[in-house]
């Protein structure tokens, strides 16, 4: 088709702390956001009036206003004062329920989109807040500390890094995993400068994700196969996000693809991918 096409790339948190609940009922938070070239494919064409979306892929997905790139369509062509509709094409290959924001990275893919499509004096930062937490980040991608509740951003300078990721068949529903959360879960800042420099060594990072374990309570399957992928040789693994996906760092991205080839082959049925972070829309 033609018209505009935007990657929707999944995210990664490069250690997750949960600083305590706030009054407003989320939770505050400390994180290392990362995009990785996993990801969705959006492609917008201008049409008259409203919003048409289909969803197609290896994933499904719902293809009306519960879909948050629907909602991101329809917020972008309201605060531009309805200068036409638009006609979204979904590829989705990020798993939902994953902890890789696919739905976020796609809402913000169509917020870029529709800003070449109908240029206005939209605040696409505020659109995006409204949208989801993770999506602000999104709207840039690479590499960035969020706190608060994962919207107030300082960008980082690139990292060149590779990891293997692995989501067994099911997912985790980020509401439950916050709900489940007790006060001994909550945790200081992530010692983001440590993590950095043990990615550029190629080492273990001192990071940690404190929703691991209600989660791994919750879902034990998760908890065996963090141990099982650092019997395989993949130390350091982590959960990213509220799960289901756990990721590890290698040091390249051929031996990313090696251990990804073997794991796919040895769990049958799991979602297994090479992945490198990206450099985000601006840096």
């Amino acid at each position: 088709m033609d018209g505009i096409f935007e990657r929707a790339c999944a995210k990664l948190n490069l250690g997750l702390a949960v600083r305590g609940r706030r009054p407003d009922g989320y939770h505050e938070l400390h994180t290392l956001f990362a995009t990785v070239d996993v990801c969705d494919e959006v492609r917008l064409r201008p049409e008259s009036r409203g919003v048409t979306l289909t969803v197609g892929g290896e994933f499904e997905a719902p293809q009306g206003p519960e879909n948050l790139a629907w909602r991101a369509a329809e917020a972008y062509l309201a605060a531009a004062g309805a200068p036409g509709g638009v006609a979204v094409w979904l590829e989705k290959r990020v798993p939902a329920g994953s902890g890789l924001g696919g739905g976020s990275a796609d809402a913000a893919a169509v917020l870029r989109g529709l800003a070449k499509i109908y240029p206005a004096e939209v605040d696409l930062v505020a659109l995006a807040r409204e949208l989801g937490a993770d999506v602000p980040f999104l709207l840039r991608g690479g590499l960035a500390e969020g706190r608060g509740v994962g919207e107030e951003l300082t960008f980082l300078e690139p990292l060149e890094a590779h990891f293997v990721l692995v989501r067994p068949p099911f997912e985790v529903p980020t509401a439950a995993a916050y709900a489940a959360l007790e006060p001994g879960d909550f945790g200081g800042d992530l010692d983001v400068a440590g993590i950095l420099e043990a990615l550029r060594r190629g080492a273990p990072p001192p990071w940690r994700n404190d929703l691991e374990r209600a989660v791994f309570f919750a879902y034990p399957p998760l908890a065996d196969l963090k141990r099982l992928l650092e019997e395989h040789g993949l130390a350091g693994a982590l959960m990213s996000g509220s799960g289901s996906t756990l990721f590890a760092p290698v040091e390249s991205r051929e031996k990313a693809e090696r251990y990804a080839d073997a794991l796919a082959r040895r769990y049958p049925g799991f979602w297994v991918r090479a992945a490198s972070l990206t450099p985000g829309e601006e840096a």
